[in-house]
């Protein structure tokens, strides 16, 4: 039950992290724009479930496992990303480093895209 919170975790928050990137696809876009601005409101608790459960599986599988998967470790950048996304909203966005964000907002869509494919991948497989 908590691998498949941690895929949908990763799921989800890949879909609020990569939607700078989703809203160029064409005919698509505006509604995934639409979906991703009713789920935002919710992200933190996403990022919550995924630093929670990536967490507990990175104890356990550090401890007594066979050794760390990558569904934990994208979990947990995920879960750290949206958070600090959440955290950096509100920000002001005249600032003089706002050249750096860009880049940064490009890393941060191309690992939710990232995120998105291993939760997908988690879901069909076995634990």
């Amino acid at each position: 039950m908590i691998s498949l919170l941690l895929d949908l975790a990763n799921i989800i928050g890949g879909f609020l992290l990569a939607i700078g990137l989703l809203v160029k696809i064409p005919d698509a876009g505006g509604s995934l724009a639409k979906g991703a601005a009713k789920i935002a409101p919710f992200g933190w608790l996403v990022a919550v479930a995924a630093l929670v459960c990536a967490g507990y599986f990175i104890l356990v599988h550090l401890t007594s496992g066979p050794r760390l998967f990558h569904y934990e470790v994208v979990g947990l950048i995920t879960g750290i990303l949206l958070l600090m996304d959440r955290v950096n909203a509100g920000r002001d966005t005249s600032d003089p480093v706002g050249k750096g964000a860009s880049a940064f907002q490009t890393f941060v869509a191309i690992f939710g895209v990232i995120a998105i494919i291993v939760g997908i991948q988690g879901l069909f497989t076995p634990n």
